[in-house]
């Protein structure tokens, strides 16, 4: 199957940010309880060691991303590690829910646009569930950026364009029905547009299959790499990997 750019609702600029915020809060929720990205912790701990880094620059983080799981294990294996999570559309309360009380995370208030990330922000980029949301200029803006930015970038998906992925996907509404009362910090909006006005099922079906669609092939990544400028100052690694949910589709690129 092709990939198709449709649209996803929490892409547009109208979509309202609390509705927003209910999702990326579900999409962190549930990864980081499911452990999705935890196959994958030795290739990070591995480019966090060979770029020579003690801090992530998670792009697109949502209401949280990946990383909230894997910081803890990252932590005891590097003592000095920092995370900054970081989106275009920063969801603040879950931001600041989510780095309280820990030595590991912190986060910018501003806009980030992961395609020109601020000088400031260094480190390993990491980007979860986010680089299909791309079209093919845009994601290889996001790597060349890094690539003149001499900084090292890791992106993962959990999702392809497959049968078993939109079954996963179509079956969204009930898992969102399943976890919405265990989401924290608390919000009596999200319990009314899930279950009174169940727009949040709704919209997460809707760009769950979306991001099946449109989720860039281990073929397809290793051929927006191929075009890219001084591509050969960085090693590069794509590969898919099994773990107990599915699998991860990873890019990592690291300077040489």
């Amino acid at each position: 199957m092709r990939r198709i750019q449709l649209f996803e609702f929490e892409d547009l600029h109208w979509f309202p940010a609390f509705l927003r915020n209910y999702m990326t809060d579900f999409l962190q929720y549930l990864s980081n309880k499911a452990k999705v990205y935890e196959c994958v912790l030795d290739e990070i701990q591995e480019a966090l060691k060979k770029s020579n880094n003690t801090n992530i620059v998670d792009l697109c983080s949502g209401g949280g991303g990946g990383l909230l799981s894997l910081g803890k294990e990252l932590k005891k294996k590097n003592n000095e590690l920092t995370i900054t999570l970081t989106d275009y559309y920063p969801n603040i309360s879950a931001f600041e829910h989510n780095t309280k009380d820990t030595n590991v995370f912190n986060y910018e208030r501003e806009s980030i646009d992961a395609r020109n990330v601020p000088s400031h922000l260094k480190g390993f980029r990491t980007q979860f569930l986010s680089f299909h949301h791309f079209k093919p200029t845009d994601a290889s803006a996001i790597l060349q950026n890094a690539i003149n930015s001499n900084q090292a970038i890791g992106i993962f998906e959990i999702q392809d364009r497959s049968l078993p992925s939109i079954i996963a996907m179509l079956l969204s509404p009930l898992s969102v029905l399943f976890t919405t009362p265990f989401i924290r910090p608390f919000n009596f909006g999200r319990i009314l547009f899930t279950y009174l006005i169940p727009i949040v099922p709704i919209i997460i079906l809707w760009d769950g299959l979306v991001s099946s669609l449109r989720t860039y092939s281990v073929e397809e990544l290793n051929e927006i790499v191929s075009k890219l400028e001084k591509k050969d100052n960085f090693n590069w690694k794509i590969e898919k990997k099994k773990n107990k949910m599915g699998f991860v589709i990873y890019l990592i690129g690291i300077p040489k």
